[in-house]
Parts: C-alpha cells; structure tokens; sequence
C-alpha cells in the first residue's frame, strides 16, 4: 500500500498535549503504512508496530480525557464514550481480525483504512469541538453503555438463532456510513401513548443471499422479490423480539413500513438523534441497527409496505435498485458538500438526471463519502461551519489516493479579496452561488467536457 499520512497543521486544536499525541499517532500509522511493503517481516513488524499504535492511543485518550474534564468541557461524557467505543468495540474487533488471518495483506490494509479515517475525522471533528466549546448533538440521545451492551448482545443472540452466524458488534456509534450494496428498511410504532418508535435496519445483500438465500435454497446471486419478502419478514420478527425488551413498546402499532434506497436513509439518519446505533460483521455481510424514539418522524417517499399493492412495491423498488446501480455505473459520480439542506436539495435536482449525485453536509461526513464512493467531481461550499472549505480540500489533498480528485468551490462572496482567497487555494475552479441554476449546470458540463477532450488528446499522442 502506498500512502503519504503525514501530519498538517489543521489537525492542530492549539492544545500541546493533544496535538503533540495526535502527530506521533499519524507517525505510526505512516510507519505501518510503510511496513506493510516489507513482504518477510511484515507480519512481526505490523503485529508490533499495532501493538505501539495501540499504547499510544489509549494513552490519548486518556490524557485528552483529563483535558476535557479539566476545563469542564460540556461534552466530555459524550467525546468519552466515543473514545470507549474506538478502544474496547472497534480496535479489538480489527486485532482479532488481523490475528484470524495471521496479518495479510488485506486485513493489514482494513486495520489502517478503518483508524487512518478515524483518526482524521475524529481529529477533524470531535476534537476541535473541544476548543470550539460546542459538542456534536448526533450522539447526545445514545442509551447508556450497559443498555447499548445488552441491546448488541440481544441482536447477536437473535441472529444466530436465525442464522447460525457469530456476529460481533464492532461499533456502537454507527453514523450511517454506506457499506456495499444495501437493503435499507424502516418501520415505525405509534405507542397507546402516542409516541413514535423508529426502527432502522440495514442489510448488505450478500449477507440476504447467503443466509435467507441458503434458507431457501435459493440458488439467486442477487436479492430478488422472493428473498426480499423473506427479509421483511425476519426483520419483523427481529423487531418483535427486541420489543419485549422495551415495556413502553407493547401494544404499540405499525404507522410506516418502507424500504428505502441509500440516499433516502441518510437523509432521515441524519436528522435522527438516534439511541441505539450499532454496526456488525457477522461474517456473512454487515448488519446494521438503528433505533429513536419521536413526536414526530421524518417523513421520506420510500416504497411503502402497508399498501395493498405492497408486493408490487418491492418488485418495483428491486427493479429501482438494479436500474439504478446500472445508471450509475454509466454516469460521472459528483459529490456535492454543503451545509444548507435548501442548497443540496437544490444542486441534487439540477443534476441528478446526468449524474450519480452524493451528498454531504459536513467535512466528516465528505471524506467518508470520498473513502466509499470515490467521486469524479466534488463541488465543495467554501464557507462551511467547524470544518472550512479549504481545510475539507487540503484533507483530501493530503491523500495520495484523493489528491487527483477535482475539487470546484461553491462560494456566495463575490468580493475581490474573498475571490483571490479560493483561487489562491488552486481548485479547478469556483462558482458563485448568485449564478443561475443552468449556467452552474452547464459549467460543470463544460468541466467534463474539457476533461474528456485533453483524455482523447493524450491517447492519440
């Protein structure tokens, strides 16, 4: 693997003891990314050099912890828990990982994928909320450590009654990152009291295929209606199960059952402050799990299943979801980041029929986005909150893997000395957001256009 993880200074929070730790832990990830070529040592030297990685960090946390509670720091509990989840869910789940596969190459690879990100985006993000003094409220309604325990230990259980599988929790703060091609489904109670319990369940289609699939013998590679039919059902019952868990739940009613396509499931994860949010490797597949409670759901067009032509939605919302993965092979893949709901609702309808348009409404959740889909194109607003514009561009740029990727800033101020500070940055370029609709469009038309003829050039030369 060849990456250049090297510390800059936007990772710096302007406190000694944090910054100074957060640079020797980017060294030693940088040290494992250069082991991982040695071909004979590799597998003594990476089990040492995450052995030091992981002293280290737990070092961190502990004295970022006697910072934040040193300065009263309001959300030292939750920034806590975080670091709890990374230490005893997440870092053991990728050592044993490692140790099952006696250090290959390609669980050597996962291992600095999975801290490599969560180092930048915890650094990027929680972190400079400490000196920011405004904790992040996604996490703020999570059940306590021992409910979230036995709620995983419940879900595991359940499903290798199902299934046989041997599941293993390895994240209690799931942020609803997409992972392979996925189911997304979506049932909603009404309590006698009238309040709303939301369920969130996330399924990758191989785990549907191997698992339901064998069930039924069923010789598909892909979900198909049968198998679909077959899933709604055992999420039913999952659900029900965990229900008994939740006294306040009985007697509850189904108001909305839906399946949802990816983008329709992030748009309501992330206006949810969830209380459960738990990701598995369950050998097979991963298995999310996501649950709320409201007065009021967010509302979203998914393929609901109380209808009477509800079959008839599933085989449309199968039919969707294969025409969709073809379409999108086929078109340009644009990330748009911003953090106006009105302005990416907006820029999504301008370009979705051309397209395979990906949203972000924060830095953390772009470079997540870039990590699973690489776009061919990111339309960046400069003036974003926490994480700037231009820390989001040098983030990505700080990644060889990332650095090639065109960048064309969304920008409001049209001053002279505001122009000359985007343009000192040197994206591909930038554009007002004063402009019109079609002329943004047919400027990153013009973008593509212009990239595909300087291709064509360079193959006839």
């Amino acid at each position: 693997m060849e990456n250049q993880l090297v510390w800059n200074n936007r990772y710096d929070i302007g406190v000694d003891i944090i910054d100074n730790e957060h640079k020797k832990l980017f060294r030693i990830l940088k040290k494992l990314f250069d082991f991982g070529q040695q071909e004979m040592k590799s597998q003594w030297v990476c089990r040492e050099a995450v052995k030091y990685f992981k002293e280290h960090a737990l070092q961190h946390f502990l004295d970022e912890e006697n910072y934040m509670e040193s300065v009263g720091y309001s959300g030292f509990q939750m920034h806590k828990r975080i670091h709890t989840n990374f230490r005893e869910i997440t870092l053991p789940a990728l050592e044993k990982e490692l140790e099952l596969a006696s250090y290959s190459a390609d669980t050597v690879e996962h291992f600095l994928g999975v801290c490599a990100g969560w180092l930048i985006g915890h650094t990027l993000i929680e972190d400079q909320a400490i000196v920011s003094g405004k904790p992040l409220k996604q996490w703020e309604n999570l059940l306590p450590d021992e409910e979230q325990a036995v709620m995983g230990q419940t879900i595991v259980s359940q499903l290798h009654s199902m299934f046989q599988l041997e599941p293993q929790m390895i994240s209690n703060c799931y942020g609803g990152e997409k992972f392979g091609d996925g189911i997304y489904y979506r049932l909603i109670y009404q309590t006698r009291e009238h309040k709303m319990w939301e369920f969130l369940l996330v399924f990758e289609e191989q785990l549907i295929v191997s698992t339901i699939g064998s069930v039924l013998d069923s010789k598909a590679k892909a979900v198909n209606a049968m198998l679909m039919n077959a899933t709604m059902y055992t999420a039913r019952q999952l659900i029900e199960y965990i229900k008994q868990h939740f006294p306040s739940l009985e007697g509850a009613k189904v108001q909305k059952e839906q399946l949802l396509n990816y983008e329709q499931f992030q748009k309501i994860f992330d206006k949810t402050s969830p209380q459960s949010s738990l990701l598995f490797d369950t050998g097979k597949g991963y298995f999310a799990y996501c649950m709320t409670t409201t007065d009021v759901f967010v509302s979203e067009n998914g393929a609901s299943l109380l209808a009477e032509n509800a079959m008839a939605k599933v085989e449309k919302y199968l039919n969707q979801n294969k025409a969709a993965k073809a379409a999108a092979k086929a078109k340009k893949k644009l990330l748009i980041v911003d953090d106006s709901e009105f302005m990416l609702k907006m820029m999504q309808q301008l370009f979705c029929n051309e397209y395979d348009v990906s949203t972000a409404t924060s830095g953390l959740s772009a470079f997540r986005s870039i990590t699973l889909c690489r776009p061919d194109l990111v339309l960046l607003d400069y003036e974003m909150p926490v994480c700037k514009g231009n820390q989001i561009l040098e983030m990505i740029r700080s990644e060889k893997e990332f650095a090639d990727i065109p960048i064309i800033f969304l920008t409001s101020r049209v001053d002279r000395e505001s122009v000359e500070k985007v343009v000192e940055l040197k994206p591909q370029g930038y554009l007002t957001k004063s402009l019109a609709p079609e002329i943004i469009k047919k400027e990153v038309n013009l973008f593509f256009e212009k990239k595909e003829r300087a291709l064509m050039n360079s193959k006839e030369n």
